[in-house]
């Protein structure tokens, strides 16, 4: 079966910026800069990302290309008992996107009602609730009652976003290289109108971009700035997410890892950087402060800013337009990141038991499409709330640990440097610093942010929201689906064992897959039969 090829280097490159370029950019960085000393966590999230995000962001790509496989098939060609990590890594992203898609969803419904926003009873109030309203949410976590209702408009909003998902990953990279031509381009022309629109007859602007950019140094004292910092550095350049691993083995044996990642990561940040702009000029323009900002993303992008949106101009339907825009190109920075999540699961199904692509993916495409309807019920918020918490601040974690224990401890860090450094020209990842992340401060780092997240959970007696959510769903939506995601290596591995048919696919697979050492050797006897077989057709080889 042939494998799925980027059509250009710049397909590669759009893909990936699109894959990290997410919601987390748009929302959740300009409040963590809101709520730790503007310029400082800006200054964090800038040394986080050259000491971990960086290199372990080429660690994966390099690693996909050379095993031409998803997460488990890459961490297998590393080391065969670290593909169960690839396995929970997988698995975990699975779980993140059956909650992104109904966070799309929402996006796509607050673009399809934002002319509520030119109504004249369009208040600062009724601006708040708009979202919640709309989707009817309870806060909590009990199906009884009204936790049970699942709104029309919501479903509808859904479908269309799960839709759109598989219609952009339908055929693999061949889809994929056709789409982020425009969802990668769309939301930077949207967020630059909106920045412009935030410069114009702005009486705060001074205040707005000094809130952003100038550092309150005494913030980096706090160990949660770094915290944070750290966690949205692997959170939105897509790694620990089965994603980059997917990506690079789709990449050509002639591409240029090193550069095109320093490419990905700075596109990335800049991107971050032109939200807070937008989100900083915006809200100072109209008299808000950071005091009104929030860290929480859906807190920021569904109840803080529509209060922004209809104080922005005194005609309504103005607002009405920057409103559309601003969710709309929200909606443009959710799709890639959906989808992109979506492919590096497929990916690793297919790998492994050779399944077609396509079948796989509309297959998983499906079963998270019924998995999300919990989202959006009445009771979906609460329920979101904490799978998200547990996907990214222990899980996403520990499989990054993994990844990095397994790359620095358990194998040559050299050998993966060289498939990076492979065919750059002016640039390439020192060793020093390559092998100095890998092998120390990135395990280090992650281990130091799990620990301080593990010591909150046992102040709060191993509960997340006590005071909100029952302990069943904290428990299910939690404890359960992080033990699923660790475990899925294992269970995998016993369905194959006791299915037959499905045991002897993936024995063939697997016989037809080499170590590392043993690519590397079979290329070399390969390109030393080309050689053979040039001598013997064209005679000998002259000596150079």
């Amino acid at each position: 079966m042939a494998r799925d090829k980027w059509n250009s280097r710049l397909t590669f490159i759009l893909a990936s910026i699109g894959s990290a370029v997410g919601l987390g950019n748009a929302w959740r960085f300009p409040g963590l800069c809101a709520k730790f000393g503007g310029g400082a966590f800006l200054f964090a999230y800038i040394i986080c990302m050259l000491v971990a995000g960086i290199p372990l962001l080429m660690m994966e790509i390099s690693v996909g290309r050379k095993t031409r496989g998803g997460a488990p098939k890459a961490m297998r060609g590393i080391n065969k008992h670290f593909e169960a990590a690839g396995w929970a890594a997988t698995t975990n992203a699975f779980m993140i996107v059956t909650y992104y898609a109904v966070v799309f969803a929402w996006c796509i419904l607050m673009a399809v009602v934002s002319f509520k926003f030119a109504t004249t009873n369009s208040t600062v109030e009724t601006a708040s609730t708009l979202w919640q309203d709309t989707i009817q949410t309870t806060w909590g976590t009990s199906f009884s009652g009204a936790g049970g209702n699942i709104p029309i408009l919501v479903v509808l909003a859904l479908l269309a976003a799960w839709g759109l998902i598989y219609y952009c990953i339908r055929n693999g990279a061949a889809s994929v290289s056709k789409v982020v031509k425009y969802t990668v381009f769309l939301p930077i022309a949207m967020l630059i109108i909106l920045a412009i629109r935030g410069f114009i007859k702005n009486p705060n602007l001074g205040d707005a971009l000094g809130a952003l950019f100038v550092p309150k140094w005494a913030a980096l004292g706090d160990v949660n700035l770094w915290v944070n910092a750290m966690g949205q550095v692997f959170y939105s350049l897509s790694i620990m997410m089965a994603i980059m691993f997917a990506y690079g083995s789709y990449l050509d044996d002639g591409a240029n890892i090193a550069e095109d990642v320093m490419i990905i990561a700075f596109s990335d940040l800049a991107v971050s950087v032109l939200s807070g702009i937008v989100l900083f000029t915006t809200m100072y323009s109209v008299g808000m402060t950071t005091e009104d900002m929030s860290a929480s993303g859906i807190a920021t992008a569904f109840i803080i800013y529509p209060q922004a949106i209809v104080k922005l101009t005194a005609v309504p339907w103005l607002n009405a337009i920057f409103g559309f825009v601003f969710y709309f190109m929200l909606c443009t920075l959710a799709i890639d990141s959906a989808f992109s999540i979506v492919e590096g699961v497929s990916t690793a199904v297919s790998d492994k038991f050779a399944f077609d692509k396509k079948k796989t993916t509309k297959t998983i495409t499906l079963i998270a499409a019924a998995i999300s309807v919990i989202y959006i019920t009445g009771a979906g918020v609460g329920w979101l709330d904490i799978v998200d918490h547990w996907t990214n601040a222990y899980s996403m974690i520990i499989c990054g640990i993994m990844e990095a224990l397994a790359v620095g401890w358990f194998f040559k860090t050299n050998k993966v440097l060289d498939e990076i450094n492979k065919n750059t020209g002016k640039f390439k990842m020192p060793k020093w610093w390559f092998n100095t992340s890998i092998k120390i401060l990135s395990p280090l780092a992650l281990s130091l942010f799990l620990v301080w997240q593990l010591i909150d959970l046992i102040k709060t007696g191993g509960r997340y929201n006590a005071a909100d959510y029952s302990l069943a769903a904290e428990l299910i939506g939690g404890w359960l689906i992080t033990i699923i995601s660790f475990s899925s290596g294992l269970i995998i591995k016993l369905i194959c064992k006791y299915n037959k048919a499905l045991g002897d696919r993936v024995k063939a697979v697997e016989a037809q897959e080499k170590s590392w050492d043993e690519m590397g050797a079979a290329n070399v006897r390969i390109e030393t039969q080309k050689v053979d077989n040039q001598d013997i057709e064209d005679g000998p080889v002259p000596f150079i």
